[in-house]
């Protein structure tokens, strides 16, 4: 039996009712039913009215009393100081990380297309940066030096000439390693706003502030909501939901290994989701006992027990190498394959949809969220079914090429005309066709 404080949901895909029951605990709706729509709605049309008195009034209300429209902004001196009192030894973690993260994201980035086809028409796409991007950077009792990395290296290896990093700093007080990682990165401006107001103020700009192209960056349901809204006025890389791990492992693991994995991503938040898939259930029943027990000594352990409680599962399957069918209905934000190396390999590469796959019972998922290289902005909330981790090339807008020579519009041309005669839209065909009679 599992222990009296196990997950939620323990699933069997041999019984009756399982498909019921798995569609049922994939329905549930995790996300903050806190309506924060309005509030954010009332926010935005603010900034967008008073500018940065707006935008200072809200930051005094949420974060920093004591702020002024004097020091909303971070003077790159006040930055340096701040990162030297990092420690030696995550100054070099933080270097080493953006080091890989930069490597990954250049070999990503797409190559200009050029050529020309049989009927002597030029077709190409070429990539260029965006002019600028915001990026949102949570502060107050969780700081993620690591986002900063993974949102602005890529954005500098696209070419981005202008990257504002927004960041509340409650109290006025400012985390060190997060001013780091600004650094290492290569932030251009960082302001001292957060919440609503900073999607707001990057999004339509203000007297002080430039608007940018491109909003990213993780935040509460407040910043999601935000990011929701400003959609359209400039681009998303997408809404961030709870987080999410998905476990498949055989019985040849340590229990206490996968309960860490598990817990990895319980720790963030009460609305995360942690899933085991396993083919046997007395291993799920020594996974179970060791999450309790890796919980009576975990730092947040109440948000990770509500988590594990409230919206862990452990899916029982008859064979892991058939697991795929369990797996991508799921799609989780990250999969881990702790499993012999040859049957994950196997299944990874079966799996459809997923943000991230970890292949391998050595390879732990925080390892990419802090060091692969490989990015840990991730689709949530079954997102992964259409979309992927943020990535290069995020940050670059493609752009088609086409020229035709007189010759090569009189192959196209005809096709041209009938087409756009079957739309009704004559100016189209008239455009097409007055070359075709002066040609030469």
């Amino acid at each position: 039996m599992l222990p009296e404080r196990g997950p939620s949901k323990r699933l069997d895909a041999a019984a009756p009712g399982f498909e019921k029951d798995f569609s049922d605990f994939l329905g549930r709706n995790r996300d903050t039913d806190e309506n924060v729509d309005r509030v954010v709605a009332d926010i935005i049309a603010d900034v967008r009215a008073r500018g940065d008195q707006a935008v200072l009034d809200y930051t005094r209300k949420f974060d920093w009393p004591g702020a002024e429209l004097s020091n909303l902004r971070l003077p790159d001196a006040e930055r340096r100081t701040a990162a030297a009192r990092v420690p030696p030894a995550q100054r070099e973690a933080l270097v080493f990380a953006a080091r890989r993260i930069e490597t990954f994201h250049r070999a990503l980035l797409p190559r200009d297309v050029d050529f020309t086809d049989a009927t002597g028409t030029r077709l190409g796409a070429r990539y260029r940066p965006i002019d600028s991007v915001g990026v949102y950077v949570p502060g107050g009792t969780a700081a993620y030096p690591s986002s900063v990395l993974m949102n602005i290296v890529p954005a500098k290896v696209a070419g981005v000439q202008r990257i504002v990093m927004v960041v509340p700093t409650p109290g006025g007080v400012l985390n060190p390693l997060v001013m780091l990682a600004a650094e290492i990165a290569g932030a251009d401006e960082v302001w001292r706003i957060g919440r609503a107001q900073g999607v707001g103020a990057l999004a339509y700009g203000t007297p002080s502030i430039a608007p940018v192209d491109k909003v990213t960056g993780p935040g509460n349901a407040y910043v999601a909501a935000a990011k929701r809204r400003v959609f359209g006025q400039v681009g998303i890389d997408l809404i961030a939901g709870p987080s999410e791990i998905l476990v498949v492992a055989d019985t040849l693991n340590d229990p206490a290994w996968i309960a860490a994995d598990l817990l990895s991503q319980a720790e963030h938040d009460a609305s995360s989701q942690a899933i085991l898939i396993t083919d046997d259930a007395a291993f799920a029943d020594r996974v179970a006992h060791a999450v309790e027990t890796e919980l009576s000594s975990m730092a947040r352990a109440d948000i990770a027990r509500a988590s594990w409680r409230d919206n862990g599962c452990i899916i029982l399957v008859p064979d892991l190498a058939a697991s795929r069918p369990t797996v991508d209905p799921i799609p989780a934000e990250h999969v881990e394959l702790a499993m012999e190396a040859a049957p994950a390999e196997a299944l990874a590469q079966r799996i459809r949809h997923a943000g991230a796959i970890f292949i391998g019972r050595h390879t732990p998922e925080a390892i990419g969220d802090y060091v692969a290289g490989t990015n840990h902005v991730l689709p949530t909330s079954r997102a992964a079914r259409f979309s992927g981790g943020l990535g290069v090339a995020d940050f670059l807008k493609r752009t088609s090429l086409v020229a035709c020579t007189s010759e090569a519009l009189a192959e196209l041309g005809p096709a041209a005309l009938a087409l756009a005669e079957a739309e009704g839209l004559g100016a189209h065909g008239r455009s097409v066709s007055i070359r075709l009679n002066r040609r030469g």
